[in-house]
């Protein structure tokens, strides 16, 4: 009987979180506990000296589909297979947002003997870090509407307030509100809503602070509203800085815990990287490149959309040097690029993954963009035959690409040892010298249609009349020299999520943007995406239940 994920991971012995931090040289006296397994770590075990020499390996995908990928699965097994060949190795995530854990999507810790532990503390609640930014972020609302309803001397209008409330939850009823009613002692009363907390500018601006100082900095510069005579109002302004970094003093440290093989996995920060920047944190980054040899870290969905964020956006933010880059490929996936139903991708078919490689082909170009080397893992599932995993060795071959089987879920770090030995020997070769797709100081529309050309293989980019107004605005208050951070659906390398596979000759539509001053990039949104999702018609939750003495049931 084939065990469940959660079966997996409660049946795993965990070692006690000190046990952990000794395989990465760290005292005892420097862990801030969270129980007997998790922890977090002080920003002072950063240290740049120690990070000479480090080897940072980013893991991408292609473009996703129902199908799934398993791109964290992979990164763990990828730590747990350079560990087993004597490479010492961090695997440095996300946290998982409780809106995908009840939604569609399910947990993200990993899965099958490829898990980090304790994964129902990881993916519920965690060390509370998203309810804290959830906090920072609502602070700034109240003060701001507080400020309107005590008088307003900001004159701020009403009408052009861009700062929405968050919730760590899917929740499409509140996408757009109108809140202060019930006559004057309720506030003003105008058009507002909730974005998912992972959408915050303060999240955002957490994962790309380097401490609190820079933290507070960061908070203090974000957007709030404009005034009748449209000018920005920024949340230091309101003197709000102050408070919101308070609130986060213990969530800008990064979380300790292990994996099921008792490895070191860093966990911190949850931007979507379809609507954000998609990655962990600068300072989780930094955090694992002092403590190990290796640090493998994934960026969300595909090298169009976290891929590239990593390394246009956090890189150069950062200062840092990724010495190549993983593409997790599954066979089904690029079934399903090629048009096969998903209740047709168990069966054998050789001419659809040839046709879905045009997908795993523009993956493979983008990461060159960046003079990296690729690496495909091909995420093996039990359907898969040898035939068609065949078919993406020998195309491979044909372009000069690495490429190994990755088979952490069956096998934890014993079924990634081929695709560690890989790793390691494109990482030791030299033979990447990154380099971000742009620089900062490039006009807006430089960037995005460098982005939307190289990276989404767009024939033209078109600017809706609101987005060129926008434009002038970032040009006059000096957001034009910031980096772009761009908004779209994940399903496709376009903006339309129906044009699988490898499309071509499209345009990429810019309908407007949304300002993330704060953290430090602009938002150019392409297509319809939403800052707010909604649940499924069977939501996860629905599967999920608690016994009398606390086993919970049914997360996955």
């Amino acid at each position: 009987m084939t065990l469940t994920d959660q079966e997996i991971a409660r049946a795993s012995t965990m070692q006690p979180i000190s046990e952990i931090a000794k395989k990465l040289q760290i005292n005892e006296d420097d862990l801030r506990p969270y129980g007997k397994y998790i922890a977090k770590l002080p920003l002072r075990l950063i240290d740049s000296e120690k990070m000479k020499g480090k080897k940072l390996i980013l893991v991408t995908a292609i473009t996703p589909t129902v199908a799934g990928e398993g791109k964290t699965t992979a990164s763990i097994g990828l730590c747990e297979g350079l560990n087993k060949i004597g490479v010492k190795t961090a695997v440095v995530l996300r946290e998982p947002s409780l809106g995908p854990v009840f939604g569609m999507k399910g947990g993200a810790a990993g899965g099958g003997y490829s898990q980090v532990l304790p994964m129902e503390s990881i993916n519920l609640h965690f060390t509370g870090d998203f309810a804290a930014v959830e906090k920072s972020h609502n602070l700034l609302a109240a003060l701001l509407d507080n400020h309107i309803h005590q008088g307003n001397s900001l004159n701020i209008d009403p009408r052009k307030i861009v700062w929405k409330r968050v919730m760590d939850m899917n929740e499409r009823a509140l996408r757009d509100i109108v809140i202060g009613l019930g006559g004057h002692a309720q506030g003003v009363p105008r058009e507002s809503g909730f974005d998912i907390t992972a959408a915050s500018e303060v999240m955002a601006a957490l994962c790309l602070a380097n401490d609190l100082v820079d933290l507070k900095d960061k908070l203090g510069n974000i957007i709030v509203a404009y005034t009748h005579d449209n000018q920005p109002v920024y949340a230091r302004e309101l003197k709000a800085q102050g408070a919101m970094t308070a609130l986060l003093k213990h969530t800008i440290m990064p979380n300790l815990v292990q994996t099921i093989e008792g490895n070191a996995a860093i966990i911190h920060g949850g931007p979507f990287a379809n609507i954000a920047q998609g990655s962990n944190s600068i300072i989780a980054t930094k955090m694992g490149l002092s403590l190990a040899d290796y640090v493998v870290t994934e960026a969300g969905f595909a090298s169009d959309l976290g891929g590239e964020k990593f390394l246009d956006l956090k890189c150069q933010y950062g200062g840092l040097k990724p010495d190549l880059a993983v593409i997790v490929a599954t066979i089904r996936a690029l079934k399903s690029h090629a048009g096969i139903p998903f209740e047709k991708l168990k069966e054998a078919n050789t001419d659809a993954v040839r046709k879905g490689l045009e997908n795993l082909e523009k993956h493979i170009e983008n990461i060159k963009h960046f003079m990296l080397c690729p690496v495909v893992a091909i995420n093996k599932f039990a359907t898969d035959s040898e035939e068609e995993i065949n078919v993406v060795m020998q195309r491979c071959e044909e372009l000069g690409v690495k490429v190994a089987l990755s088979e952490g879920w069956e096998k934890g770090g014993e079924g990634c040892i081929d695709l560690a030995k890989t790793v390691q020997e494109v990482a030791e070769s030299g033979k990447s010298n990154f380099t971000p797709l742009y620089n900062f100081e490039w006009p807006i529309e430089q960037k995005i249609e460098t982005v939307a050309r190289k990276i989404y293989g767009a024939a033209d980019v078109e600017y809706s009349l609101k987005a060129k107004q926008q434009i002038k605005l970032f040009n006059k208050i000096g957001l034009d020299k910031v980096p772009i951070c761009i908004a779209k659906t994940q399903y496709s390398l376009s903006d339309d999520p129906k044009l699988i596979n490898r499309p071509i000759g499209f345009t990429i539509k810019i309908r407007a943007f949304d300002i993330a001053a704060g953290a430090g990039f602009i938002i150019p949104i392409a297509g319809n995406i939403m800052r707010m999702p909604g649940l499924p018609s069977k939501p996860a939750a629905e599967n999920i239940d608690i016994d009398a003495e606390g086993n919970i049931t049914g997360l996955f």
